[in-house]
């Protein structure tokens, strides 16, 4: 099984990684799996100001910040895992990524925003139940 873990370093990333540790099925170092985290892009006038190597050193970092823990207990529990980020809007990138990697399952962590939230913030998690073809497993 193909298995797409998508992470932002927040406690519900690592109350799914907690929920995947209990439960062998999906949790076994024979499926594949692939660390995945969103950069927000900054905005053109920063990018501009610092310019493009400083950016790209930049993303590369942050996201190291988040895939790097997740690496680390993945292997502590036996699993090697591809590490993977992109810059933009994490629900579009996850969905995209799901779909053109031939993904059987993604599974991310939900900050469990009410329904009102939803509707004036948006979610990643509602994004990517929107737009995503591939089965989502979301942990609350």
């Amino acid at each position: 099984m193909k298995i797409l873990l998508a992470v932002d370093g927040s406690p519900y990333s690592k109350k799914m990684l907690a929920y995947l540790a209990t439960h062998d099925g999906m949790f076994s170092p024979s499926n594949d799996y692939t660390v995945f985290t969103a950069q927000a892009a900054l905005p053109s006038r920063a990018r501009s100001v610092v310019g493009k190597e400083v950016v790209e050193s930049y993303y590369a970092d942050e996201s190291e910040k988040v895939i790097a823990p997740v690496s680390k207990f993945l292997l502590r529990h036996g699993i090697n895992a591809k590490g993977s980020w992109k810059v933009g809007q994490a629900g579009a990138l996850i969905a995209k990524l799901a779909e053109d990697g031939k993904f059987d399952l993604v599974v991310m962590g939900s900050h469990g925003h009410g329904a009102w939230a939803n509707l004036v913030m948006g979610s990643v998690a509602t994004q990517v139940l929107a737009h995503c073809k591939v089965p989502v497993l979301m942990v609350r």
